[in-house]
């Protein structure tokens, strides 16, 4: 197995992980946003600094592919005519860096807080949903 298909194991991998992840995540973020008292727990600051972790793990792996994909001569030209390719190398990409971003931000939210605010948990929840929409569902699923 050649340096980018050993990548790519890692990142599909760890795509699995991270939809646990992202899973206990949604769980924590809920239960303490409708528990009484709103307090921040372990189980919540734990599962968001998982979950920031392995956005950023999974980030780097992806930049890695993607500038390995275009050194070996891949133009922006055919990539945007085509809605796959797309997907792949920009709509991907982008949104996932939005994602882990937004998580580092929430982390940093739930760290430093005794309990949670509404933005905070908009927060969470927009880049839940950014790396729901950029989930390759089909490809990770279907084995390919």
């Amino acid at each position: 197995m050649d340096f980018y298909g050993i990548l790519k194991s890692a990142h599909k991998g760890f795509g699995y992980l991270e939809l646990l992840l992202v899973a206990l995540f949604i769980i924590a973020l809920l239960t303490t946003m409708f528990g009484f008292s709103g307090k921040v727990n372990k189980f919540l600051k734990k599962t968001t600094l998982f979950t920031m972790i392995f956005f950023h793990v999974q980030f780097l792996l992806g930049i890695i592919m993607l500038v390995i994909n275009f050194t070996k001569g891949m133009d922006m030209g055919s990539v945007m005519k085509n809605a796959d390719l797309r997907f792949q190398y920009v709509e991907h990409p982008f949104s996932m860096l939005i994602a882990a971003v937004l998580m580092t931000i929430v982390n940093k939210k739930v760290k430093s807080n005794d309990t949670i605010s509404l933005a905070v948990v908009i927060m969470g929840l927009i880049a839940v949903g950014l790396f729901a929409f950029a989930f390759p569902w089909a490809k990770v699923f279907a084995g390919a």
